[in-house]
């Protein structure tokens, strides 16, 4: 990894992690995003565009940004042709494991910010065989059983004010929470097909 990358990347898991309480715009602010995104890039690279993660959940408090996962055709293409455009509005663009800090499989991400610097959304662009779709059952089950929901919102509270200038620790403690549910979610929705 060269330096610059390292940098990059120092920064970004180093910023601070602010849980707010549910906003009822996020879903238009995610619905402004997959227009724009249908709009800038090339068709023949995007399919389906999903908002997942604790935005996309009523009632549930979150990091204010938005998660967009974006279905590609082709990563390779998807570096060549969509990253440029979206750096030259202003995306930050990392080439990142899907899970942990090392290995495959890689996705596309980037990062949105508003005009404080402040993230407001981020986009994980994916083929359509990647294990991350899997994170729609997780967000399902949060809907559809609030309880459940509850318990993810107490321990990301809980988590953002042990570490809240570290997003892989953050991360790394939601994990195990997120498997469980996201493996229950899978078998639930399965059995009902």
């Amino acid at each position: 990894m060269d330096d610059n990358l390292r940098k990059r990347i120092e920064k970004v898991i180093k910023e601070e992690i602010s849980i707010a309480p549910y906003n009822p715009i996020w879903p238009q602010m995610f619905k402004d995003e997959k227009k724009f995104l249908k709009k800038r890039l090339p068709e023949s690279l995007i399919k389906r565009i999903e908002h997942f993660g604790s935005t996309a959940v009523s009632d549930l408090s979150a990091k204010p940004i938005i998660d967009l996962l974006v279905e590609v055709t082709d990563l390779k293409e998807t570096k060549k042709r969509i990253v440029p455009i979206l750096e030259n509005e202003g995306y930050e663009y990392f080439h990142r494991p899907a899970f942990g800090d090392y290995g495959p499989p890689y996705y596309a991400w980037f990062i949105k910010r508003n005009v404080e610097g402040k993230r407001t959304h981020h986009i994980h662009m994916v083929e359509s065989d990647s294990v991350l779709w899997d994170r729609l059952y997780f967000r399902d089950y949060l809907k559809e059983f609030p309880k459940v929901a509850k318990n993810y919102n107490d321990l990301k509270i809980k988590l953002s004010k042990r570490y809240p200038n570290d997003r892989v620790k953050y991360t790394e403690g939601k994990s195990e929470f997120i498997l469980k549910i996201t493996k229950k979610a899978k078998e639930y929705y399965k059995s009902k097909t």
